[in-house]
């Protein structure tokens, strides 16, 4: 698997995680509420560096970016090497960042109740991960594929001028 191949697949799965959460939270009030365990953790590490915290309105914005890019990476990291294997190593990237999630948030002093308040809230939040895996998987292979295929197209056309070439060389 390429880097960008990897790349591409990462920040399709995070943008579909995020994209999928933000519906989610507006439709069930059950949801994971990502969004405010990422800007308590921003929060929190402003406040350890004595920097100056933002209003609620740019904490989201903050806390939404590196939401992006942190996934896009563990997604993107999560999708390389071997294509024979892209299926299970996004299920279980995916599946991985849903646990960690769930379990992780109060060892690091972050409000557990955001990913694990109810077993609905635990699956919807294992859930959205496993698919922002799948999706890397589905991207990253599908741009791999591509990648590919205009270099066969490419050969193809050369062949055919080639062959056409000689043709008309043997014939004149």
């Amino acid at each position: 698997m390429k880097l960008i191949s990897s790349i591409g697949g990462g920040l399709a799965g995070a943008c579909a995680l995020t994209l999928m959460h933000e519906i989610v939270k507006r439709l069930d009030s059950e949801a994971p509420r990502m969004d405010l365990m990422g800007m308590q953790a921003v929060k929190k590490g402003l406040n350890k560096a004595d920097a100056v915290v933002p209003d609620s309105k740019n904490l989201y914005r903050i806390a939404l970016a590196g939401d992006l890019i942190s996934n896009t990476i563990y997604y993107s990291l999560g999708v390389a090497g071997k294509r024979k294997y892209i299926w299970p190593k996004g299920a279980l990237a995916g599946a991985a960042a849903g646990l960690g999630a769930i379990f992780l948030p109060k060892s690091i002093g972050l409000n557990p109740a955001y990913s694990s308040r109810t077993l609905k809230t635990k699956a919807f939040t294992t859930g959205l991960y496993l698919i922002g895996g799948l999706v890397a998987s589905a991207v990253a292979k599908k741009l791999e594929n591509n990648r590919k295929k205009p270099l066969e197209k490419a050969k193809k056309a050369f062949d055919l001028i080639s062959y056409n070439r000689n043709s008309f060389l043997k014939n004149g």
